[in-house]
């Protein structure tokens, strides 16, 4: 276990912590039964256990991770792969496309084309893209519509529930 994953996982750990506990001191709404404590202290909590399975290596292997890198020289090969160097302008580009978009196309269709440039940018072949951009999106508004009532734009694409 190298000490840069133990730190980040811990401070993962405590920042998931800090979070639930904001979330577990928010007062909740009357009437509703999910209000605005429960998604900081769910998303805190996910985080406080994805930062101990970072500290604590659970899930991986170190050891086996060195023979999977080709090193030469010292130093790993530069990454390669068509659009590489832009990669890191996607997540500010598609957030400039969801508030340009969202309103007239609406959540699901936005979130749709949203997933599916991700994932085909991330390497994900068509197969898995495509039933991943179907489905993600319908997920989400579900839970943030119907469970947690927070209103999300209906677009071209109107939900019947």
């Amino acid at each position: 276990m190298r000490l840069p994953d133990r730190v980040t996982g811990l401070f993962l750990v405590g920042l998931g912590a800090a979070a639930a506990y904001g979330g577990w001191r928010l007062p909740p709404v009357p009437g509703q039964p999910v209000g605005p404590n429960v998604f900081p202290l769910v998303i805190g909590t996910g985080l406080a256990l994805c930062g101990l399975a970072i500290a604590f290596g659970i899930g991986r292997s170190f050891e086996e991770e060195e023979h999977l890198i080709p090193v030469e020289g010292g130093q790993p090969p530069p990454p390669t792969g068509k659009f590489y160097g832009l990669r890191a302008l996607l997540p500010p580009a598609l957030l400039l496309f969801y508030v340009a978009v969202a309103d007239r196309l609406g959540f699901i269709i936005t979130a749709a084309l949203i997933v599916f440039v991700t994932s085909t940018a991330l390497g994900a072949r068509w197969k898995l893209s495509l039933p991943l951009a179907a489905l993600a999106p319908i997920a989400i508004h579900l839970i943030f519509s119907k469970l947690l009532r927070v209103p999300l734009p209906a677009g071209l694409l109107p939900m019947p529930w």
